[in-house]
């Protein structure tokens, strides 16, 4: 894609990063924690308004963090499989780079369990948890009242957010103008989520026509990506890791996608201001 000329920023773009580990909350300090934590900090301090969301893992220490409850925004029931889970928002900030984080928690989801896996493999309610997270993160944004015009979605714990933003939200104004971009980075789940994965993704507005390629399916990496490419307006390749299956796929969507293994924070601005300055 060819970029276009945005001369003139009116108003400070909102970029709404959404991604399932960043540094230095998570342990490990992983190419895709270093990105992502990299990516904000430098539009932040470029003039842009960011928000970050990633899921309170139980490996986050919340003491050495920082992190504290922000009862406003906390307090919702999210139904999952016919059963209520209380969404918790935690928040923390990272005060050299000016920068709020906020985490979405739960106690049977995320605060009692590391990561995404333990010594016996994969948990078995990834699909739930990527789920949750995915309402999650929406029904906070819109207590926020924040708009974003950029939706950066990192991580197959983001995959969700294409598909709920365009059939669950399609009838509200609130992400009606707000890009959203798909970054493919590689970073794999390898236990497919159980066939039943479809049936728990159905809540207003979502339809079983919607999700028609993974129903009645057991719903691997792949398939859950092809999903959420097939609901993105853009995409970014930020891993020569990413599968030659999924590029293929993205290319078939004519839609914008560059590729930025090298991660330079300068291309991924002249990228996203094109997108903001098309007008569909």
């Amino acid at each position: 894609m060819g970029f276009l000329k945005n001369e003139l920023m009116e108003t400070p773009k909102h970029i709404l990063f959404i991604t399932q580990e960043m540094c230095p909350f998570t342990p490990e300090e992983t190419p895709l924690g270093m990105l992502n934590r990299r990516l904000p900090e430098y539009f932040q301090s470029h003039g842009y308004e960011t928000r970050t969301f990633m899921p309170k893992l139980g490996e986050i220490n919340e003491r050495r963090n920082q992190l504290h409850e922000v009862i406003r925004l906390s307090g919702a029931n999210l139904i999952i499989n016919d059963a209520d889970h209380p969404l918790l928002i935690k928040v923390a900030s990272i005060p050299t780079a000016r920068m709020q984080i906020y985490f979405i928690d739960n106690d049977d989801y995320f605060t009692r369990r590391k990561g995404y896996e333990d010594e016996s493999g994969e948990y078995a309610d990834n699909d739930e948890r990527t789920i949750f997270f995915g309402r999650g993160v929406l029904e906070t944004m819109r207590k926020l009242r924040w708009t974003p015009d950029i939706i950066h979605c990192s991580g197959w714990m983001a995959a969700l957010i294409p598909l709920y933003i365009k059939r669950a939200y399609a009838d509200t104004l609130f992400f009606k103008d707000s890009k959203i971009v798909l970054a493919l980075d590689g970073n794999e789940y390898q236990k497919p989520f159980p066939s039943v994965f479809s049936e728990k993704l159905l809540i207003n507005g979502v339809s079983t026509n919607d999700i028609r390629s993974i129903a009645g399916f057991s719903v691997g990496y792949e398939e859950l990506m092809r999903l959420a490419i097939e609901y993105s307006d853009a995409f970014v390749i930020n891993s020569n890791k990413v599968s030659p299956r999924l590029i293929n796929y993205v290319d078939t969507q004519n839609k914008p996608v560059i590729n930025l293994t090298n991660c330079d924070p300068e291309l991924y601005q002249a990228f996203y201001d094109d997108l903001v300055a098309v007008k569909e």
